[in-house]
């Protein structure tokens, strides 16, 4: 290895560098769209506000582990978040221990931002992630640092015999120092960096250090909400970065590694975290109008008879539903037969709650009537 190949090896390691009159304007942009989106949230009820907070952790739960490949069922993570937030979201769809895991870390991590983040506290957020302390099929040190028993920390990518090192992370020997430097960095509440700036920052500083055997971009994520929650002043999140940057993923690859190939001007980087949080500011506002259109849906159906099955899978399909509903989906969200489904569908059609969509196929498929319910 060249030195100076990787931007641990500077020596000027780790000395951030960046151009801050070139992020003067991304930065006003992204408190502008916080801004317009809190204003929003002030003007409706806490039981919203809970809400939508509700669905930007599941998302954000749901997409950090998407970006590394790995698909959690939805329902579960919401009903996981729900608990924890103490939202009621009627019947709770069962929760394994690794979602558990999951969610503990994120709630952690933006509940308690004010908190210090420490390494027993790091540690913590590790072992919730691998409960077994396996990932996948292989055996990893879990609830420490990596030791490279078996080689230097690389991220890799191709097949066996045609690898592609895209990174190399220091060596384990340098990670007790390292690490204390970076927490005394990150837990130092007198510094002059902006806010959200930090937040990029952290993100970068511990995925290149990558000091666990997996789960590394994860606990970087969370490190970037707990900096960002910091930044907003507040443990409720209405907005989630992992999301967009799952919609972004090569991207996100893409830009991390060229900024831990080059030297110590990141404004690069932070250009794109500013880039990539401001659409994920912005596509809060979606959410909420989510949320809304839900309240409203259910104030102009209050006078609409129906049973705890129709309930449960109309909530679904307001929550985003994706594909289409057909009788046998019902059945499957509502644990019923097929017969009960349609049943259950036909009385909502004729109270002009469902229709009938325009879709053709060899099943018929309904979608949500958002007004103009027969009483």
């Amino acid at each position: 290895m060249n030195y100076g190949e990787y931007i641990w090896q500077s020596p000027h390691w780790p000395n951030w560098q960046y151009d801050l009159t070139a992020l003067a304007e991304p930065l006003a942009a992204v408190s502008r769209a916080q801004g317009l989106l809190l204003g929003r949230l002030a003007d409706v009820g806490m039981a919203l506000r809970d809400e939508a907070s509700l669905s930007a952790l599941t998302e954000d739960v749901v997409q950090t582990s998407a970006i590394e490949g790995e698909t959690l069922n939805v329902a579960s993570v919401r009903s996981s978040v729900a608990r924890r937030l103490g939202v009621d979201i009627g019947a709770l769809a069962p929760v394994d221990r690794h979602i558990e895991g999951v969610v503990d870390m994120v709630l952690d991590a933006t509940g308690n931002a004010v908190a210090p983040l420490t390494i027993k506290r790091l540690f913590g957020w590790h072992a919730a992630l691998f409960p077994t302390g396996y990932s996948g099929m292989s055996h990893i040190h879990v609830g420490t640092w990596r030791d490279d028993s078996t080689g230097p920390m690389q991220v890799i990518s191709g097949s066996i015999g045609r690898e592609k090192v895209h990174f190399e992370a220091p060596p384990a020997k340098h990670l007790p120092v390292e690490m204390d430097r970076f927490l005394a960095w990150l837990n130092n509440t007198n510094v002059k960096e902006p806010t959200l700036l930090r937040a990029a920052l952290g993100h970068l500083w511990f995925v290149t250090l990558h000091p666990f055997d997996d789960g590394n971009g994860r606990v970087a994520r969370a490190i970037g909400d707990l900096l960002l929650a910091r930044a907003d002043g507040s443990t409720q999140r209405f907005y989630s970065l992992s999301a967009q940057i799952q919609r972004e993923r090569k991207a996100y690859y893409d830009i991390l590694e060229r900024t831990q190939k080059g030297d110590m001007d990141v404004t690069g980087w932070l250009e794109w975290f500013l880039a990539t949080l401001l659409k994920a500011v912005e596509h809060a506002h979606g959410t909420l109008d989510q949320v809304l259109a839900k309240a409203k849906f259910w104030q102009q159906a209050a006078t609409v008879p129906m049973n705890e099955r129709q309930i449960k899978v109309l909530n679904r399909l307001l929550d985003g539903f994706e594909g289409n509903l057909t009788t046998s989906k019902w059945a499957a969200i509502a644990k019923c037969s097929q017969d009960t489904a349609l049943r259950d569908i036909t009385e909502l059609v004729q109270y002009e709650v469902l229709q009938r969509t325009a879709a053709g196929g060899r099943s018929t498929n309904y979608e949500v009537r958002h007004y103009g319910f027969k009483r």
